[in-house]
């Protein structure tokens, strides 16, 4: 039966008025590392955080393509996720990697969509152990890393991206189980952030919403994040050794903040 007009009018309505209220511009987010600072790992005293800023229509019509069409050659499905630390283990389902040639093969062609994704990265790296050196009361790693990454990717999208209307959507690997303790606790740390009440006392970054999505999600957005993350901790950690997965990364890095250190803008 077909819906009265005065409700069909009003469905396409809020469909169109929802539509304006998004930005052109979505953001994928990813660690390396944990941000304790109880128990400093010696081996890695680094937590680091990824923002990759990818325009919606470069992620639907060339990243999400590209990446599937990968999986589609190498598992026969696209159901398979790409996951950093299983692929340098060679862990299921990349057992194959056990291969020197398959691995070679394989990587160089997701290096290639690395290096192809049209996407900015703003990074941000807390020396863990300099940190607790150094101060007598250390804010949260996390915290700390999430507010310099807002406040870079906000100013990308305001005066690089042009890209000032409309809420731009930050999406986060669930962590804990759906709706867990370290969710919650990241979503306080972003809300406090957002509206002023930040660790350093600086002023609200508005426009943005934290949003999480579940591993099982199989979000390509999330996939690439997780691959660039440990490359740009490693960079902070042992700067002088070869990184070619960083050197990949490099051409994209907006801004890489370093601290307690100083920011670094490739470019």
């Amino acid at each position: 039966m077909a819906l009265p007009v005065s409700v069909t009018s009003v469905a396409v309505k809020t469909s169109a008025e929802a539509i304006l209220l998004f930005s052109d511009h979505i953001i994928f987010v990813d660690e390396s590392g944990d941000h304790s600072l109880k128990s400093i790992d010696p081996q890695y005293p680094i937590f680091a955080l990824a923002f990759c800023i990818i325009r919606k229509d470069d992620y639907i019509h060339r990243l999400v393509p590209a990446v599937q069409e990968f999986k589609f050659r190498w598992f026969g499905h696209d159901c398979a996720i790409l996951h950093e630390h299983e692929i340098r283990r060679a862990e299921a389902p990349f057992v194959f990697l056990g291969n020197k040639d398959k691995k070679w093969r394989f990587m160089r062609e997701l290096t290639k969509i690395i290096d192809e994704c049209p996407m900015v990265v703003v990074a941000s790296t807390i020396r863990k152990d300099v940190l607790a050196r150094r101060y007598t009361d250390p804010k949260s790693p996390y915290e700390l890393a999430l507010l310099f990454c807002m406040e870079r990717a906000r100013e990308y999208l305001d005066d690089i991206a042009k890209d000032t209307d409309g809420l731009t959507h930050i999406v986060c690997e669930a962590r804990g189980g759906s709706g867990g303790k370290e969710d919650r606790e990241l979503e306080l740390e972003f809300r406090r952030i957002a509206t002023g009440a930040n660790p350093l006392s600086r002023g609200p970054i508005e426009g943005f919403e934290i949003l999480f999505a579940d591993k099982k999600a199989n979000s390509v957005g999330l996939q690439i994040a997780d691959l660039i993350a440990r490359p740009i901790g490693l960079k902070t950690l042992r700067p002088d050794q070869e990184n070619r997965a960083y050197d990949t990364i490099l051409p994209k890095v907006w801004d890489r903040k370093v601290f307690p250190e100083k920011s670094e803008r490739p470019r």
